[in-house]
């Protein structure tokens, strides 16, 4: 039996990850100006991003339903498929549990994992998900290994301002200002769906520069070792400082590292203009 991947659009991952034949996305729901999107399907995330940047507003997402599942689901079960599916953090969003639902009143075999990430660190858990596919791997060995790089799994990330933080009640009214004013850039952390402070700088140069030394000062020990994911959103001119400093400091020097998009899940706290890091072994 072959294994058929599934996940959900929480995971942000690589073009050419997305376009493996054995891999389905399930989307979420996008509510902007009393409209729902379905998250990659009406609405890709350069279009998002244009809507977002015009209306300054933050925007509602509704986690991916039981009914989404189960369709994928029983389609696959029917082909003779053994399910493997990947979801954000259950802290985070209900769609870890509209998964488990559907796989409750799916007969067949069905694995739900929650990746405990979301956005590019639960991408992390797709990437090598595949990879174990490719490599023939049986679903408890694929488990098994998701299970191996969850203490390692990390996204690191910094948007443009503090505005859209300010505005999802992430940093407080007085810190964005000051921030705002004093062209401080903040850098944070996401784990296990929760949000952390990582470290300040001043100022774009400073700011890929310290991702890139955070990203080496935490896997000093296993550097070979680790993939590394590169994102962005609207703000390509600072992603391309990014990318420079990421090829200067880590090509050659770590297993792979690959590109993706911010998506709905990150970008709605953070606004549209992001550049982020992620890594795991």
């Amino acid at each position: 039996m072959d294994i058929k991947l599934v996940c959900d659009s929480l995971c942000d991952i690589p073009d050419e990850i997305e376009k493996k034949e054995y891999l389905e996305i399930i989307p979420l729901t996008l509510i902007m100006d009393g409209k729902e999107y379905k998250d990659g399907v009406d609405i890709n995330k350069e279009e998002f991003y244009e809507i977002v940047l015009k209306s300054g507003e933050i925007p509602k997402t509704s986690q991916a339903t039981y009914m989404q599942f189960k369709e994928v689901f029983d389609r696959n079960i029917k082909e003779d498929k053994i399910v493997l599916c990947l979801t954000g953090a259950s802290a985070a969003t209900g769609t870890y549990q509209s998964a488990m639902l559907a796989k409750d009143d799916t007969e067949g075999e069905v694995y739900v994992f929650d990746t405990g990430n979301l956005s590019l660190g639960a991408g992390q858990f797709v990437i090598r998900a595949c990879e174990m596919i490719e490599e023939g791997k049986k679903i408890d060995e694929v488990i098994e290994g998701l299970n191996s790089i969850r203490d390692s799994v990390e996204i690191l990330f910094a948007p443009a301002s503090f505005d859209f933080l300010k505005k999802s009640g992430r940093v407080p009214l007085t810190t964005a200002i000051i921030g705002n004013m004093l062209n401080i850039k903040p850098i944070f952390k996401m784990k296990e769906g929760k949000i952390s402070l990582e470290a300040k700088v001043r100022g774009i140069k400073k700011l890929v520069s310290k991702l890139v030394d955070l990203t080496l000062e935490k896997n000093s020990e296993n550097l070979s070792n680790i993939t590394v994911t590169i994102g962005h959103g609207c703000n390509l001119e600072d992603f391309q400082k990014l990318k420079k400093e990421v090829e200067e400091k880590l090509k050659g020097k770590v297993k792979n590292i690959m590109v993706t998009k911010g998506g709905v899940c990150i970008c709605s706290h953070t606004g549209p203009d992001i550049i982020a890091i992620s890594f795991s072994k």
